[in-house]
């Protein structure tokens, strides 16, 4: 499981031209499985994005977390997380990247445990989306486990 992080001071997601989904001040996270994840994944992810310290504190520095400033967090689905480029060629290689149908059931279980502590939207799986994030730093970081 791979998930980007984005800091985000407001973002939004829409699909056929219609916003689907949106925060302001929170996290936007692109999450991506791969083929061998599991539900035991989850967990540690949940866990780690939740206390993930990446907030300001009142003297600027980055010691808070989610958790701590009420935000909310915008997930977005996103298979090209486990595009491979090493191989001769441009196009990429989708191959270790979880197929749908499988995927569809982590990711929706992935949104729930984290809606059990923060509000969550997001965007449609599968879909072909517009993802407008305002990056806030910009602090972006990448978790895979």
């Amino acid at each position: 499981m791979k998930v980007v992080i984005q800091r985000s001071l407001n973002s939004t997601v829409e699909v056929d031209k219609k916003i689907v989904g949106s925060i302001s001040k929170g996290l936007v996270l692109l999450v991506g499985f791969n083929v061998n994840d599991t539900m035991d994944n989850l967990d540690y992810m949940v866990n780690k994005i939740l206390k993930l310290r990446i907030f300001d504190d009142e003297e600027g520095i980055m010691n808070r977390s989610i958790l701590d400033t009420g935000g909310e967090i915008l997930s977005i689905s996103q298979f090209t997380l486990y595009a491979e480029t090493k191989k001769s060629g441009n196009r990429p290689s989708y191959s270790k990247a979880m197929k749908s149908n499988e995927a569809v059931n982590l990711y929706n279980e992935f949104n729930k445990r984290l809606s059990q502590k923060v509000n969550v939207s997001t965007g449609v799986f599968g879909e072909n989306m517009k993802v407008n994030i305002c990056n806030d730093g910009p602090v972006t970081i990448i978790l895979e486990n």
